[in-house]
């Protein structure tokens, strides 16, 4: 069968929209992707996040490439969240691979646990503005060797999370840096994290193809669709506020998260 064939238009579709909204948005698609093939077609959650991470390293690609060219990737902080994150996300690999991923067990364990770090991407969209505040005067005098260590940290708590559930590396992940180099501009930041997110992604989605839980046709069609969709979506992003934006999208998230836990 050829790759044409193997199309689905409903992914396509679903791919396009997902695409539009992280273009729109820059939360990051797995907090979209994950739970609408869980829930509406009804996908394997371990399916459904191995596959959403190699969707999420291909197209994130394209993002690092274009922050690489304007200079606004710190690969020094990329390192640094790197150097946390990698670690992390093998152990997870590993442990997973101790269990029967696609048993009902790991269903119900990644749904679960989705479904929290899906309340705490739409808290931070909510509540971004009142979290940088509470932090600011803390955070301006950490030393340089506190801010290293937290980064590593930050790092390490996104490869587990993202590895388990495909979600965190944007809206959690950005939100993060930001309280943690309050002097670099959101630009900067942004590249940063999509440049982190490439071999986070990466690494954890080559570590759930090994363990049995990658639809490659699925990720084609998801494809085919959401590279268009973010390219309309960033189009589009400057003519909507962005308050709107960021309200309509933690409602989503928080309706979603609550139909996954209950």
């Amino acid at each position: 069968m050829s790759f044409i064939e193997q199309i689905n238009p409903l992914y396509s579709l679903s791919g396009l929209v997902v695409g539009v909204l992280v273009g729109m948005t820059g939360v990051g698609g797995g907090s979209l992707m994950t739970p609408l093939l869980i829930l509406l077609f009804g996908i394997h959650p371990a399916t459904a996040v191995g596959t959403d991470l190699l969707y999420a390293a291909a197209t994130k690609t394209s993002g690092t490439l274009f922050h690489g060219f304007a200079r606004t990737v710190d690969w020094r902080v990329v390192g640094r969240l790197a150097s946390g994150s990698i670690p992390a996300t093998l152990l997870t690999i590993v442990v997973l691979s101790r269990s029967d991923i696609q048993s009902d067990s790991a269903r119900e364990l990644i749904t679960v646990v989705l479904g929290c770090a899906l309340f705490a991407t739409a808290l931070v969209l909510i509540l971004h503005k009142q979290i940088l505040a509470a932090y600011a005067a803390r955070v301006s005098v950490l030393s340089e060797r506190r801010t290293l260590v937290l980064t590593v940290i930050v790092g390490a708590v996104l490869g587990v999370l993202v590895t388990i559930t495909s979600v965190g590396a944007g809206g959690v992940g950005v939100t993060a840096l930001i309280v943690l180099y309050p002097r670099y501009p959101l630009v900067r930041i942004v590249g940063s994290d999509i440049a982190h997110a490439v071999p986070l992604t990466l690494i954890a989605g080559m570590g759930h193809w090994l363990l049995g839980s990658v639809d490659w046709s699925l990720l084609g069609s998801l494809l085919v669709g959401s590279i268009p969709g973010i390219l309309v979506g960033s189009f589009v992003a400057g003519r909507v506020p962005d308050i709107v934006l960021r309200l309509l999208l933690a409602a989503t998230l928080l309706l979603v998260a609550t139909r996954l836990v209950i």
